[in-house]
């Protein structure tokens, strides 16, 4: 497995985990409302979740990004439909979100090594 991919999923398995074990009921609820909001509904998941990429890349959010990502990666998104989505985020955010564009792009390389 890539380091990148894994050191990333290690520390958000990691933390997610110390959250939850806060026992607090928003952030319970509010982890409950992310998983939902991506499943399939009139939209598939692999839809909402190039939809969380544009959003996460515009507001640069590294980690959303890289969740995003690899959501993406699992759903059988096409490269060329991630960089299409990701064209729209630089667009829409402007070019303040190159530097999250180019890290995206390193992360959809590892994801591309570690599950090939």
């Amino acid at each position: 497995m890539s380091n990148l991919v894994e050191e990333f999923n290690a520390y958000r398995s990691k933390m997610n985990e110390k959250l939850i074990d806060e026992n607090s009921k928003i952030i319970k609820r509010i982890f409950n409302l992310d998983a939902n909001a991506y499943q399939a509904g009139t939209l598939d998941t692999p839809t909402k979740e190039l939809m969380g990429l544009v959003a996460s890349a515009v507001l640069r959010c590294d980690d959303c990004v890289r969740y995003h990502l690899e959501e993406c990666y699992k759903n059988k998104v096409s490269k060329s439909a991630v960089i299409e989505s990701l064209e729209i985020a630089t667009l829409v955010g402007g070019t303040i979100v190159i530097p999250h564009l180019r890290r995206a792009f390193e992360y959809w390389e590892a994801l591309e090594q570690n599950y090939n």
